[in-house]
């Protein structure tokens, strides 16, 4: 029965970073977000910007005169999300492109599509994700959370960095922000074992996506200070916020959710408003490398401060997608 240990306490550890999350939001008001200069016909690409948070960011961006691609892999939501963003504001230019980060081909074809456009690219919000899921794989045969929360953000990420490059410059950087989550704290990361193939937990899977993108957020920073590119990296947890992700809680989990819901959850525009911060805020400019929360700087977790552990971790997985 040892076997069942990490999964009984990838459970525990969930759902204790989610109690002092609660109650954190309980006590403590919701960033606000401050005045946000225009971005004058810069272009940002939203990843799951159709729906929740996705949606407030791509909707938010464009008020600022950004030119928002919605990328996702429901055609009639995107469509109907770029709609509604253009009948509000009356202004701005958003449009949607399919990408599926479940499937590496998707991904390839997506950024294909994008490069053929020749739009610039300055804002990259890796924001799509899935959470407590059951046990599935992706096209690639990569478990759902890791590969689709990680992964296919990895290579997404890393295929576009040429467009971000050529599109930033000194005192004008290009950004990248990439969504991590408080179950970061309590996640593990075992590269023999990424798939979760020895014990499947859907907690210990979700958090470790959530850890895993962290690690790739520094490392990216790292190499990219390094080269001197005009590109900055950050990550942003939004707190916990009263979207889809969590439809796939436990019956009891559901029920004990739903009183608490209004009460102590971000409403999606206020879970947004760091990654909208983050992407957009002159004070934020040139400064890579954070893990913000709240509209704050914050430690993330010991682990992923560990540059062994991202070293690794970017060599699996650049081997899991096939790049060099």
């Amino acid at each position: 029965m040892w076997w069942l240990l990490p999964c009984v306490l990838g459970f525990i550890r969930l759902y204790l970073d989610g109690v002092k999350v609660l109650l954190y939001q309980l006590f403590n008001r919701s960033f606000i977000l401050p005045d946000l200069p225009k971005q004058n016909g810069k272009v940002a690409i939203v990843t799951g910007g159709a729906r929740g948070m996705g949606y407030e960011i791509s909707r938010h961006l464009a008020t600022l005169d950004m030119h928002v691609v919605i990328a996702g892999n429901e055609e009639h939501e995107g469509l109907a999300a770029v709609k509604k963003i253009r009948e509000e504001l009356n202004q701005g230019k958003v449009e949607f492109m399919y990408l599926d980060l479940a499937s590496l081909t998707s991904v390839r074809h997506f950024v294909q599509r994008y490069k053929t456009k020749g739009l610039p690219l300055h804002v990259l919000v890796n924001n799509a994700g899935v959470m407590l899921v059951p046990e599935r794989r992706t096209d690639d045969g990569f478990e759902l959370h890791f590969g689709l929360n990680y992964l296919g953000h990895f290579l997404l990420t890393n295929l576009l960095l040429d467009v971000l490059k050529k599109s930033g410059k000194p005192g004008k950087c290009s950004r990248i922000v990439i969504m991590s989550s408080a179950t970061h704290y309590g996640g593990r990361l075992t590269l023999d074992d990424l798939q979760g193939r020895m014990c499947y937990s859907a907690h210990g899977a979700y958090a470790q996506s959530k850890l895993a993108l962290l690690l790739f957020s520094y490392h990216l920073q790292d190499q990219l200070w390094v080269r001197g590119d005009p590109v900055t990296v950050n990550a942003v947890d939004p707190g916990m916020v009263d979207t889809a992700l969590y439809d796939n809680l436990s019956s009891p989990a559901q029920l004990a959710k739903k009183p608490f819901a209004k009460l102590l959850f971000r409403t999606p525009a206020e879970g947004a408003s760091t990654a909208i911060y983050t992407a957009a805020a002159s004070e934020l400019e040139g400064i890579g490398g954070l893990y913000l929360y709240n509209g704050r700087k914050t430690e993330s977790s010991a682990l992923s401060y560990d540059q062994r552990l991202q070293t690794k971790l970017w060599k699996e997985s650049c081997a899991l997608v096939g790049l060099q």
